[in-house]
């Protein structure tokens, strides 16, 4: 059984506990296949300099999420000064931890400075290193990330993104066509499932005849967040039954918050904190429509997952997206736009849909990308050893 090191702090931890799940979900489904052992690396800030948008005040190390291996490690950082050294300074923190644990392979998940570490591990301890791109690793670079990023692109033993419009980006970086692949994320089928809507809005408390639009994931404004505001203070001139819910958290909830008080739209726009995925899943079947009207992406689980439930979406023509949604379960629009958007939104209200039918349209879970992963390990795992 491969011993593999997973490199990462896009995982749940104390302080937020919704991070990451993707890779949470990922790494619990590898660990049927493999024995896995996640190490966090951890900014640990100077109380003085902590950031004012920071979400937490310190991390449990403690904490352990069900079914995955994990240990937190934190190392000294600065605010800003620091993100160019963040990468080998999380290796140092990493380094001995990961040694004792004696892995076949590390993993990296998102590239800089999670990525980076793993390559300053991998290389000093002499085994291959396969690492993810997940988007705004590769969408969302500065002049230090990109630096650091083409280096792991071009050092890593394999790459692996969450879509094939990631993936065409990273070879832009210097990448190996030869050496990445797409694997699109899956989904939780035993949660993310068709439920009946009236039963999911008596258990919400919502309004049962009510056109029900649901945003979930993080309160940041490039999530496209202000254009939805917008979007439905027009539209519910027409449709007066019009209420929308917005599910999460992230540095830009007062901007979202303070939009919402200018279009006097309280009443109907509220935003709601994160909540757990089976809590996700009971959204998703209260709603009449799913939104993700987001400028980039690279392959977002709320729109699998609100595929899984039977449920249509509206989203932007963006990153991954359109690979797993076509106008057969939703609509795609163009980021920016809230006209797009408002007619999108209400197209879809409009019409009638099937969830079976959406269901069938995808439906792909955890074990099917671990299974796919585990492939791609082996054959790293196997061509370094036959090189030596």
């Amino acid at each position: 059984m491969l011993k593999i090191a997973v490199v990462s702090r896009y995982f749940p931890s104390s302080a937020e506990p919704w991070q990451g799940r993707s890779a949470y979900q990922t790494i619990r489904a590898l660990n049927s296949q493999a024995n896995v052992h996640v190490f966090y690396p951890e900014l640990a800030y100077p109380s003085f300099l902590m950031p004012r948008t920071r979400l937490y005040q310190g991390l449990d190390l403690n904490y352990a999420p069900p079914d995955v291996n994990v240990s937190y490690h934190e190392y000294p950082a600065i605010p800003l000064i620091s993100r160019p050294f963040n990468g080998p300074m999380a290796a140092r923190a990493l380094m001995a931890h990961v040694r004792a644990f004696r892995p076949d392979l590390i993993f990296g998940v998102f590239l800089y400075p999670d990525g980076y570490a793993a390559l300053q591990i991998a290389k000093k301890l002499r085994v291959p290193l396969v690492v993810m791109g997940i988007g705004s690793d590769i969408h969302s670079l500065d002049r230090f990330g990109a630096v650091y990023t083409r280096k792991v692109l071009e050092q890593a033993d394999f790459l692996v993104t969450v879509s094939d419009d990631l993936r065409q980006k990273a070879l832009s970086l210097g990448a190996r066509a030869d050496r990445s692949r797409p694997i699109i994320n899956g989904c939780d089928l035993s949660v993310f499932r068709v439920r009946d809507r009236r039963e999911a809005r008596q258990q919400l408390k919502l309004a049962k005849g009510a056109s029900i639009v649901v945003y979930i994931g993080r309160m940041d404004l490039r999530k496209g967040l202000g254009e939805l505001v917008e979007a439905s203070a027009k539209l519910r001139r027409s449709r007066p039954d019009l209420q929308v819910y917005m599910v999460g958290e992230g540095p830009d909830r007062p901007q979202v918050a303070a939009a919402v008080r200018a279009a006097n739209a309280e009443e109907y726009i509220h935003l709601l904190p994160p909540c757990p995925p089976d809590d996700v899943a009971i959204w998703m079947a209260a709603a009449n429509l799913v939104t993700l009207p987001s400028y980039m992406e690279g392959c977002p689980n709320v729109v699998l997952e609100a595929l899984a439930c039977g449920r249509p979406v509206v989203a932007t023509r963006v990153g991954g997206i359109p690979e797993i949604m076509s106008d057969s379960c939703g609509r795609l629009i163009p980021p920016r736009d809230a006209e797009a958007l408002c007619q999108a939104l209400d197209s879809v209200l409009s019409a009638e849909w099937d969830a079976a039918s959406i269901l069938a349209h995808w439906s792909r879970s955890w074990a099917t990308v671990a299974e796919e992963l585990m492939g791609v390990f082996q054959s790293v795992v196997n061509l370094r050893g036959n090189a030596k």
